[in-house]
């Protein structure tokens, strides 16, 4: 290789560098971030709580956060996850939920049908809603029905007030119905 051919080459690779935030030697430059990629999925947090573990030393303490996740568009997924710091929480939370993430079915806006469902000392009872109601829910319930894309519900929460149960009853009461277009076998 001729000298003309490895500055040309060697101005190639530098020019093809430029631009990307990085130096010749492969770092970052100062100031320059990457760009976040925009996720398809709307997430909420619904609770951060501090969870305390006793240690021979004393006790440890970590965060617990519980995340909610949707498109509104029928998909919905809930993560839980614990983490040493709220936002490491948070974070995990949210990669758990992307792991979740589960297609319901809905019939104009609503659900399809009543169901009464249970999940350990949560009962939840859902009724489809003519279009205008809106979301007649409380609580953890009435998130995860928006970021879902039910727009027009009525919903009682009966029995217990845990958020991460009425979560876990919530999207397990959306993933019930059958999807649209199955077919019994």
């Amino acid at each position: 290789m001729s000298n003309e051919t490895k500055n040309v080459n060697a101005q190639e690779i530098k020019s093809s560098r430029e631009g990307k935030g990085k130096k010749e030697s492969g770092r970052r430059e100062r100031g320059v971030r990457r760009e976040r990629e925009q996720s398809e999925f709307e997430a909420r947090t619904i609770e951060v709580a501090r969870v305390t573990r006793v240690m021979a030393g004393g006790k440890r303490m970590r965060f617990r956060a519980l995340v909610v996740l949707g498109d509104r568009a029928g998909r919905i997924g809930y993560g839980l996850a614990k983490g040493a710091d709220v936002t490491v929480a948070v974070n995990k939370a949210q990669a758990a939920a992307k792991r979740k993430v589960v297609k319901i079915a809905l019939h104009e806006g609503t659900i399809p049908h009543a169901v009464t469902k249970k999940f350990k000392a949560a009962k939840l009872l859902m009724k489809p809603a003519p279009d205008g109601t809106g979301i007649i829910a409380g609580g953890a319930f009435r998130t995860v029905f928006e970021l879902a894309g039910v727009r027009n519900v009525v919903s009682k929460s009966l029995g217990s007030g845990n958020k991460t149960n009425a979560v876990k009853l919530a999207v397990s009461a959306l993933n019930s119905f059958k999807k649209s277009g199955s077919n019994p076998a």
